[in-house]
């Protein structure tokens, strides 16, 4: 899928909106973006997917690989839509999940709300046996106590089980010999092992980890199967991949098998994108901004897009860590709030205007949508304000109700504000805006003072349904000089997906003293690891050429957390160690200031990633260069509000695929293509660079 001949075609389902993109010889054909059919979702994916091929007067049978992601994994976790499951531990390691850090996240707050794992204790099982740490059998399994485990399981009615026993990650044994006996007497019951989703120390992340991939199998399974199936019966003859969090691909049979994977992988495509924008136009620190209609989602890129090891999943106090779900898997690390087009505008019980969580998403989407919306959103104040065309959006394919949308701000949100007047729709909604961009602008503060990185050195890179449309607003609050919105970039992630790599990492507990290392026990497990994560890339990408990166997990003796350090792509030597140790102490003193001396290096996890290998873009390496000439585009002109002072302004209204290289415009203005509308504020400039991409550049006042 990383080759850039042949015709593919990506589909990225997202709460308001399905983007569909047809690619060929790396250019893009046709881009389409429809609602979002919740009941079935492969059902707008499969309308998309033909509106392109329609467009370019292709057939299913012409396409050579399909990318697919979708949000339907994070939503049943976050609405708490997946199966009766039940658990499966060690004898005395049944209250993994009530006991957890054992620490409260909020020490003060008495209403505190612990997070929802999905297992209550009374379906927390527990069977007689014992691992110890170093993969020894203490005590074998045997099969009466197998036996009394499926008789409770029967009693409790589950349809998937999470087995997570002491010590599996070091010796899968007993697991495995567990699930073959439940698959073969309970064939229809799904069962997710620790050792196979995240065989890494730590128990109650493992479970965690292990009961949410058990909660979203069935249906994810169950949605797969159909997606495929649809797309099969239309004609498609190639194989659909899924992407990823952690940026890469797989094949469906992995997907159905580890569905905790898909979780986040449209905005995963996001960063991607991002990612290969910074370096076709140079630039070392940037900062990936997504804005679609249920949520908006900001990510890091220094180079490659910032990383991590674990997140949290339905947080029940926002941005306070500890109040969610913990998961360990690969994955591109981005904050993403609740703030989109749909995201619904309220009065708090103090009074207080207030955006989301809550969206109108596409079923019955903003009121301006006239299907049935009863609540203001975002959308309708940026309808409102002036800054959307009402018979443009969407490609044209929905009008927009403008008289409604003023009218719901003005009954629902302009009197609890104590605004009146004509204009008291278009003040409200004023506010709407200010509030709702300050939320994404706060999340970009917040996310680059946890990583330890500044925002205002970067250029911000912007996609999404109403990323554009509100670029300048975020960039402003956040202390963002810079902005790029690329070409298409209503559908910036499903771009991305069409440059991934299939790719697939594993990640393997087994505990050493850098000092004392066995080496020939880790390069045999290196051997084990790339094996597992080649199989997986073959079968999405037979005979392709892959790189594989291998890591190692290194902490201080006695410490907590570990740092990730990169080590050589072939077998470990004794002579590697002293490296080894060098590059652990340059990261330990670049995070915590300097080393400790004397100190014993411990090694808790390995790491493999085996990826399909990437084309040599060299030719997109360029730096953008300037056109001979520079020119002001003719357009017409429009009435909207000032986001600057709130105050009716005249603004310069151009098509995009007017604008060529070298075109400059001065703000206000807006810039409009039929899936969004960039907004060029007062303050800021634009330019078209020799990419295609709209640069906007925040002018001195």
């Amino acid at each position: 899928m990383t080759n850039a001949s042949g015709l593919r075609l990506a589909s990225d389902i997202g709460g308001t909106f399905t983007d569909t993109v047809l690619m060929h010889d790396g250019a893009v054909l046709a881009t389409t973006k429809t609602l979002t059919t919740h009941a079935a979702p492969a059902e707008g994916a499969l309308v998309g997917a033909t509106r392109v091929l329609g467009e370019a007067g292709l057939h299913f049978d012409a396409v050579d690989g399909m990318v697919h992601g979708t949000t339907l994994a994070t939503n049943a976790l976050i609405e708490r839509r997946g199966a009766r499951v039940a658990t499966v531990c060690t004898a005395g390691f049944r209250d993994i999940l009530e006991i957890g850090y054992e620490r409260r996240y909020s020490q003060y707050d008495i209403n505190l709300r612990k997070p929802d794992l999905l297992v209550p204790r009374h379906r927390s099982l527990s069977v007689d046996e014992r691992v110890s740490v170093r993969g020894e059998v203490l005590r074998p399994l045997t099969d009466a106590a197998i036996d009394a485990v499926i008789v409770q399981l029967d009693a409790l009615e589950a349809e998937a089980v999470a087995v997570c026993l002491l010590h599996s990650y070091a010796n899968p044994q007993h697991e495995e010999k567990l699930a073959d006996a439940v698959q073969r007497r309970r064939p229809g019951l799904h069962v997710s092992l620790s050792s196979a989703v995240s065989p890494e120390a730590r128990e109650f992340d493992r479970l965690c980890t292990t009961v949410a991939n058990a909660y979203i199998q069935p249906l994810m399974s169950g949605y797969l199967h159909d997606f495929d199936r649809r797309f099969n019966e239309a004609g498609l003859g190639c194989a659909v991949l899924m992407m990823t969090a952690g940026g890469g691909m797989c094949t469906l049979d992995t997907a159905a098998r580890f569905p905790i994977r898909l979780v986040e992988s449209g905005p995963a495509g996001g960063a991607l994108l991002a990612e290969r924008i910074a370096r076709q136009l140079q630039l070392p620190h940037a900062l990936s901004f997504d804005m679609g209609g249920t949520t908006a989602k900001l990510c890091l890129i220094d180079g490659t897009p910032q990383r991590a090891r674990q997140f949290e999943i339905a947080r029940q106090a926002r941005f306070i860590k500890g109040s969610g779900m913990p998961v360990r898997i690969p994955v591109i690390d981005m904050i993403e709030i609740g703030a989109g087009g749909g995201s619904i505008a309220s009065i708090d019980r103090l009074g207080r205007l207030q955006l989301g969580p809550e969206s109108a998403g596409s079923e019955p989407g903003p009121v301006a949508f006239d299907r049935g919306g009863v609540s203001p959103t975002v959308t309708d104040a940026d309808l409102t304000l002036g800054y959307l065309d009402p018979t443009r959006f969407a490609e044209g394919r929905l009008t927009l109700n403008t008289d409604k949308a003023r009218r719901v701000i003005a009954d629902q949100i302009a009197p609890s504000l104590d605004l009146a007047g004509a204009d008291a729709a278009a003040r409200a909604a004023y506010g709407i805006s200010r509030v709702v961009d300050e939320n994404m602008a706060s999340a970009a503060r917040m996310h680059a003072v946890e990583s330890g990185k500044h925002l205002g050195v970067r250029t911000m890179i912007v996609f999404g349904g109403n990323g554009p449309l509100h670029a300048t607003r975020v960039a402003r609050a956040a202390g963002v000089d810079r902005i790029v919105v690329p070409p298409d970039p209503s559908v910036g992630s499903a771009l991305g997906f069409l440059h991934a790599p299939v790719s697939f990492e594993i990640v393997r507990s087994q505990y050493g003293l850098l000092d004392t290392l066995d080496l020939d026990t880790v390069n045999h497990l290196f051997d084990e690891l790339i094996g597992d994560a080649r199989t997986v890339v073959d079968a999405g990408a037979p005979g392709a050429a892959v790189d594989v990166s291998r890591i190692a997990y290194l902490r201080y003796h006695g410490q907590g957390h570990e740092i990730e350090i990169a080590l050589p792509d072939r077998p470990l030597r004794d002579t590697d160690l002293g490296a080894v140790r060098n590059a652990f102490d340059t990261a330990y003193a670049a995070q915590y200031s300097r080393p400790v001396p004397g100190m014993q290096i411990e090694i808790l996890n390995w790491s493999v990633t085996v990826r399909t290998r990437a084309l040599d873009e060299a030719s997109e390496r360029q730096a953008a260069t300037d056109a001979a000439t520079h020119s002001t585009p003719n357009g017409t002109t429009t009435t909207l509000r000032c986001d600057l002072n709130d105050t009716p302004v005249e603004a310069l209204v151009v098509n995009r695929d007017a604008l060529t290289p070298g075109h400059r415009i001065t703000g206000p203005a807006l810039v409009v293509e039929p899936q969004t509308t960039t907004l060029v504020s007062a303050d800021f400039g634009a330019e078209v660079d020799a990419f295609g991409n709209l640069v906007l550049t925040r002018e001195a006042r």
